[in-house]
């Protein structure tokens, strides 16, 4: 495979690990950049590359909050006091009390019941309605419709929170029902330009948590629902790789990785001093543009 193939590949997977965590719609973006960039692979492969690439980005998420997720220990970190108001007695229940106690931090495994709560509309409808949305919905049309909606959406509704106090600042202080509220607004990504991580920060904003644990509940979201995407998109495709087909993967997956690494620190440094109303006007500009280029130029 040429150079210019490989700096492609290297292209697309800077713009994954950027647009995966900014609120900007990182499959918009992968659309809208194969629209001018384009690699020399089958259709199908590349429908599976723009969502499997994503696998790359989630790593980074894996690895910068690892302390936060990894919810098992040691049996020397066991804590003095058992973490059930009530004690079974003897079987099953006391064995499995017991093993949690010793080796669990209970807290993260209320964070993972919280996560998985919050996954199942978006993994209910995405199973459902995969191929009709990959056939009506991807795009560069309606990537730029939903930019421009969901910039809108953004700005007004940081407008409306100036004056809101936000309820939720701590992970442990959002209960079940935030999770799947945040959940449900986890459905409205599957169009694609709508951004899964502006959808889930909008929902946890508008339900009154702060930017930083929407952020950071929108990251740990992300960790099943694009395994998920990615095992489906792996399916359709079939495992049977060429050579040429498995590296370019495996290197957009990486480049996703280092580069989501740097994205993610700077949009989680960046919110504590900003908004999102930036990312708001970008989109609406971007989804113009776009907009511009296939009604007038192309």
């Amino acid at each position: 495979m040429e150079i210019i193939e490989w700096l492609k590949v290297i292209l697309l997977g800077i713009v994954e690990g950027i647009t995966e965590w900014l609120p900007i719609s990182s499959t918009g973006h992968l659309i809208l950049v194969n629209e001018f960039v384009h690699l020399e692979q089958s259709d199908a492969f590349m429908e599976m590359f723009d969502v499997v690439i994503q696998l790359g980005a989630i790593l980074a998420v894996v690895v910068i909050f690892w302390n936060k997720l990894w919810p098992f220990h040691t049996k020397k970190k066991a804590p003095k006091e058992s973490w059930f108001v009530h004690e079974a007695g003897s079987g099953f229940m006391k064995g499995f009390q017991k093993f949690c106690n010793n080796y669990c931090y209970m807290d993260k495994i209320v964070l993972w019941l919280k996560i998985v709560v919050a996954c199942i509309p978006a993994a209910i409808l995405g199973l459902t309605l995969d191929d009709w949305i990959d056939e009506h919905f991807y795009n560069a049309v309606v990537v730029a419709i939903a930019l421009i909606v969901y910039g809108v959406i953004f700005i007004v509704i940081e407008n409306y929170n100036k004056k809101r106090r936000p309820r939720v600042t701590k992970l442990e202080d959002l209960s079940f029902k935030d999770a799947i509220l945040i959940g449900l607004f986890q459905v409205l990504s599957l169009i694609p330009g709508t951004s899964r991580s502006g959808s889930t920060i909008i929902g946890g904003i508008l339900i009154g948590t702060s930017r930083e644990i929407a952020a950071e509940f929108t990251f740990f979201l992300a960790i099943p629902v694009m395994f998920g995407a990615s095992l489906v998109k792996l399916k359709k495709f079939g495992l049977a790789f060429t050579g040429t087909e498995l590296s370019v993967l495996i290197t957009g997956m990486a480049v996703a990785f280092g580069v989501s690494v740097l994205a993610i620190k700077f949009l989680m440094g960046y919110i504590k001093k900003h908004d999102f109303k930036i990312f708001g006007w970008y989109r609406i500009a971007l989804g113009v543009l776009v907009l511009l280029y296939f009604f007038l130029i192309k």
